[in-house]
């Protein structure tokens, strides 16, 4: 029989293994919930560590798809700067580039706190035809890169074309960008003058499935035909691979913007609205086909023997007559209140990457201004072109071979 000194020793060995087991369970539910938080904090902050890119034979913001908001800065250089200042400018803006892309403040950030992380942000940093002339860098110019000729559809506001630098900033947060883009304005107060600021949107990371061509707010899909990111294919029609050497690795750009005539664009039949696209809304393929990414046949027929792409279908003139006239698109939308009608302006913020823009652009681009049933519903208001520079790799400066 045992003892009561027995019964107790034992009741109190069981309390205390039961307490340290209790002790042993709680610390590893601790340690369990410690875990969960981070986890989730993690999970929580996933945007804000997610960063591009930055340095490489090519710029960034141009070989990927687009961020949730954007902002093209275009800037004008002020008198009396010379070649010394822009490779000084440049100089900054390779050091701002380096620390943002990475998601630190840059040099003499008066709010570091904003910057929370990267979030997708990219800097993509391009001149205009004027900085060649005004420094007499024609021989510096890249094959096919000019001021475009003026379109018959055109009704530029020169408030939002030209310019003789582009900065091009995207982030996938708004805020983000907003600070992003006053700072790298504020660095280069000393060398340019604002001259526009131009802002545009796609959808929001999450919101599609990757690799999911984009809508304009007409609701059609735009960029389909692109060449594929990270291809042979990219990077022949794209990156400039000979000419002046500030530019191999480069790439030239074209901006338009087209408002949209949404008031009377959605006064249209379904039907009608693909009759002018040539392509199905819903699925994004051409008319005739089930999927977007279908070969488009234009010479099929109807029942009643009228074109199944009808010969003024945007698809119709859009589409490369030959392999010289493929480019990559990388559009976004705008919206903006027009203060004189009291109405809301809507469109998209167009933008084409070519290797020779004379030669795999224009040629497109003429075809849609003489006869595209879309341009009845689009009106070009905007419109600028910028040679975008090679990459640069750490202890490398931007543009240091066109202003060293």
């Amino acid at each position: 029989m045992l003892t009561r000194r027995q019964i107790l020793l034992g009741s109190v060995a069981a309390t205390g293994a039961g307490v340290a087991a209790t002790i042993s369970g709680a610390a590893a539910a601790e340690e369990y919930r410690k875990g969960y938080a981070a986890a989730e904090l993690a999970s929580e902050t996933k945007l804000a560590k997610s960063k591009t890119a930055w340095s490489g034979d090519h710029q960034a913001g141009v070989e990927s798809h687009p961020q949730a908001h954007t902002n093209f800065i275009a800037l004008d250089l002020k008198a009396g700067i010379t070649k010394s200042d822009m490779l000084r400018w440049m100089v900054i803006l390779t050091d701002d580039i380096s620390r943002m892309c990475n998601g630190v403040a840059a040099l003499a950030d008066p709010a570091p706190e904003l910057v929370v992380g990267a979030a997708n942000l990219t800097i993509t940093v391009g001149f205009g035809p004027g900085v060649f002339e005004k420094f007499n860098l024609q021989d510096q110019l890249p094959a096919g890169f000019a001021q475009l000729p003026s379109f018959a559809i055109d009704e530029l506001d020169k408030k939002i074309s030209d310019g003789d630098v582009l900065i091009h900033v995207g982030a996938d947060d708004l805020q983000l960008l907003s600070h992003i883009t006053r700072n790298l304005i504020n660095d280069s107060e000393y060398f340019a003058n604002l001259r526009w600021l131009q802002s545009g949107f796609t959808q929001a990371v999450g919101t599609l499935p990757a690799g999911t061509t984009q809508r304009n707010l007409m609701g059609q899909v735009d960029g389909t035909d692109n060449p594929e990111i990270g291809s042979d294919d990219f990077a022949n029609r794209v990156w400039i691979s000979d000419g002046p050497e500030w530019a191999i690795g480069g790439t030239q750009l074209v901006l338009r913007r087209i408002k949209m005539n949404l008031n009377t664009w959605n006064m249209l039949g379904r039907t009608e609205k693909e009759e002018v696209i040539g392509r199905h809304l819903d699925s994004g393929a051409p008319l005739g086909k089930k999927n977007e990414r279908d070969p488009i046949d234009f010479e099929a027929t109807r029942a009643d023997g009228l074109q199944v792409i009808p010969p003024f279908a945007h698809i119709r003139r859009a589409s490369a007559q030959n392999p010289d006239e493929i480019f990559f698109r990388r559009p976004f939308n705008y919206q903006v209140l027009d203060e004189q009608a009291k109405e809301l302006e809507s469109g998209l913020l167009w933008t084409a990457y070519a290797k020779d823009l004379t030669k795999q652009y224009l040629p497109v681009q003429q075809r849609l201004a003489k006869f595209d049933l879309l341009n009845k519903w689009t009106t070009p208001i905007g419109s600028s072109v910028f040679a975008i520079a090679a990459g640069f790799k750490p202890g490398e400066v931007l543009a240091e071979k066109l202003f060293g």
